[in-house]
């Protein structure tokens, strides 16, 4: 009774703090921010499954955030028939088809110890064979690459539904995390945070510099909504019909994620969270579960990176930053509660308000003391006020953790645990 009290203090005040931005800042301003929170609320919930339920720390979310914006932006953006009618696509599917090939000759490679071959020369083979098949399909794909580059700018998009874009996007992140996960989580925790901070670097200079395949930091726009856009029937009700759909979408990963929570298989996590050892002398496959809340976090990453990308009508590679995409969502994890979903929303969202209201706030602020200090003290401020604004939301991140964590430690709404007698 204690703890819904205090659940239904924190989340009217919340409202409170919605409704005076709405007043104050605009209906369309306040629609559009809660839309974005709702996304990245989306991805705050991937976090909590993997770090709340099973003590996975990821570090690479900014990957699997731009991946999903990646995949939705090739589904849903409209094709480019001028690519499709010339001689490129069967040049780069021949690329491809080396490609495959080579694959399929590296995990051959795999199975020859079965013929008598000894371990040590199978993996000089395989090794081998890696750098030779890399080194011919880049000798394939860059000619190709730079004839798409110069005569039509990139390949374009498939022009699908965009549901099917979010939906993809989520699957290839999650596949991301397959196979980051299958390598590192046999090994100590601290080697699957650096896997997962590398393997985002390297998405995201892929995604910066393949320009035949997403247009780098040129740029895709306008990206195309799952709900009728600004244009057809104005900004509010448009970011209201999209933050209609945000909102389902929270709703059945909320249920079904305390749904998990609470079965056998929910509980078997944080028993290997809590004891591994017990676990494992219980018989339990710890690195079976942990791979399998990776894939499902990862995939609502993606998920929720395909949402937001949508909704901001851009995919910009160089948009994807650690500070927005990685920390940003630890803060939101870590105030609301690791571990409990409904803890998890309220930081998702109290996080971003925060984070986005700093900045007009602080020009507020900045504005009283320039006016002030002009009328009483004849101070001349300095002309870069507004650019310091715009760096207040990190001071203001950074003091909102260090209290949270000072005076509530396991976060405003907290897990959950129950006792038994």
């Amino acid at each position: 009774m204690r703890t819904f009290k205090k659940e239904l203090i924190l989340f009217t005040g919340l409202l409170g703090f919605i409704i005076l931005i709405m007043n104050v800042m605009g209906a369309a301003y306040g629609t559009r921010m809660l839309v974005e929170a709702s996304c990245y609320a989306i991805i705050a919930l991937g976090l909590t499954i993997q770090w709340g339920y099973a003590g996975l720390f990821n570090a690479g979310i900014l990957g699997f955030i731009a991946m999903g914006g990646f995949i939705t932006t090739l589904f849903s953006y409209p094709v480019n028939a001028e690519f499709w009618d010339s001689a490129l696509p069967a040049d780069l599917g021949a690329v491809f088809l080396k490609l495959l090939i080579g694959i399929a000759l590296i995990w051959g490679s795999l199975k020859l110890t079965r013929f008598g071959v000894t371990v040590k020369w199978q993996r000089i083979i395989t090794i081998m064979l890696i750098a030779v098949v890399y080194i011919l399909f880049m000798y394939s794909l860059d000619p190709v690459a730079n004839a798409i580059e110069s005569e039509m700018g990139f390949i374009g998009g498939f022009g699908l539904p965009v549901w099917l874009g979010w939906l993809v996007g989520g699957l290839v992140a999650g596949a991301i995390a397959y196979f980051v996960g299958h390598i590192c989580l046999g090994l100590r925790s601290d080697y699957l945070a650096i896997a997962t901070l590398g393997i985002a670097e390297i998405i995201k200079a892929f995604l910066k510099n393949a320009d035949w395949l997403t247009h780098g930091t040129l740029t895709v726009s306008p990206l195309p909504w799952m709900t009728p856009g600004p244009a057809e029937i104005g900004f509010e009700l448009a970011r209201a019909a999209y933050l209609s759909i945000t909102a389902l979408l929270i709703a059945i990963i909320f249920f079904l994620l305390n749904r998990a929570y609470n079965a056998p298989w929910g509980r078997m996590l944080r028993a290997i969270r809590d004891n591994e050892v017990s676990a494992l002398a219980m018989g339990k496959d710890v690195n079976r579960r942990r791979l399998e809340v990776f894939i499902l976090g990862s995939f609502l990453m993606g998920l929720g990176g395909a949402a937001l990308t949508s909704f901001n009508g851009i995919f910009d590679p160089s948009g994807f930053i650690p500070l927005n995409h990685t920390f940003l969502i630890w803060v939101m994890v870590i105030l609301g509660g690791a571990g409990n979903n409904l803890g998890t929303l309220f930081g998702a969202i109290l996080v971003y308000i925060i984070w986005t209201m700093s900045e007009p706030v602080a020009l507020f602020v900045f504005d009283v003391v320039r006016q002030v200090g002009e009328h009483w003290f004849d101070w001349q401020a300095p002309s870069d006020l507004d650019s310091r604004a715009l760096q207040a939301r990190v001071f203001v991140i950074g003091l909102t953790i260090t209290l949270v964590l000072r005076y509530a430690p396991k976060g405003l709404i907290p897990e959950r645990v129950k006792q038994h007698s």
